[in-house]
């Protein structure tokens, strides 16, 4: 195998015990009384690999040893007529992707291995948060999106684990799982990262034609809008992104809010401080999110 080429585990005591030879450190054999240990870290992923992704990964050598990169498209965060079987999959190309950036092992299981009895009985409930915005939407997502990390946490012990801010109220809802339930894990976030005319990267864009496309850069053009008027406010950040999102009618809202980072709740009228934008909407039948950062004055 080239050394470059992350090698590719499927099952979780494969990814373990490579997991624990990578990390026993040079010239020592795993287990080794007084042996160096690697800093492992994860990028977990449902695969269809693009630039943000690769942000993470970079962002992920350069904090550990060892990199590992799940790509699992997991079945518990699909709802029922949710683009599961429509999501796509690419494990050859992901890996040739990833050929040459420091990741050392790809943990590429089946859901038969992740879930061998079947839809897990044994979930991370996400609270109230995670029933809000996306949560909101799409009916137990979180609660599925924290019982694979968390069992993903579990399989591989790294001491990091690298998120993508687009996907905001997700990185909200590990970042307080992690600290309820003590994971010993840092958690590392990756700005957004977005096309040259601001459209946020992200999987599902392969799914837009070319109009759908055009109409869903109008989701970051709402957040620029937002930003600009920060200074005044929230209701003038309000008002000045539904013009922009009102103007388009290829997009279908489905929320805009401004909410707390430290809490995740909306803000109200007379709110000043950092606050987070958040959008969704749907473009022809593809799901988009985004969110942005701001200070209100």
């Amino acid at each position: 195998m080239n050394p470059l080429t992350p090698l590719v585990v499927d099952t979780i005591a494969g990814v373990r015990t490579e997991l624990r030879s990578l990390s026993a450190g040079p010239d020592r054999k795993a287990g080794d009384s007084g042996a160096a240990t690697a800093r492992v870290v994860l990028v977990p992923t449902m695969g269809a690999l693009h630039d943000g992704h690769l942000a993470l990964v970079e962002r992920a050598t350069s904090v550990g040893d060892v990199v590992v990169v799940s790509i699992f498209v997991n079945p518990l965060q699909f709802g029922q007529g949710e683009d599961l079987d429509r999501y796509p999959r690419s494990i050859e190309a992901d890996v040739a992707k990833l050929a040459g950036l420091g990741v050392s092992v790809v943990f590429a299981p089946t859901a038969a291995e992740m879930y061998p009895h079947g839809r897990s009985a044994t979930t991370v409930h996400s609270g109230d948060i995670g029933t809000r915005f996306e949560g909101r939407a799409r009916r137990g997502h979180f609660d599925g999106v924290l019982t694979v990390v968390a069992k993903l946490l579990s399989i591989m012990h790294p001491q990091s684990v690298v998120f993508g801010q687009k996907d905001a109220q997700q990185v909200f809802l590990v970042k307080r799982m992690i600290a309820d339930l003590d994971f010993p894990v840092s958690v590392e976030v990756v700005d957004t990262v977005r096309e040259p005319d601001g459209l946020a990267l992200s999987s599902r864009n392969v799914f837009l034609d070319a109009n759908e496309r055009r109409a869903a850069r109008t989701l970051s053009r709402a957040l620029e809008a937002a930003e600009s008027s920060a200074d005044r406010g929230v209701d003038a950040v309000l008002a000045a992104a539904q013009s922009v999102l009102t103007a388009d009618t290829g997009v279908d809202l489905d929320y805009f809010s401004l909410v707390d980072p430290a809490t995740f709740l909306p803000v109200d009228e007379g709110f000043h401080g950092r606050a987070l934008v958040l959008v969704a909407a749907l473009v022809g039948e593809t799901r988009l999110i985004d969110n942005q950062a701001i200070y209100v004055g």
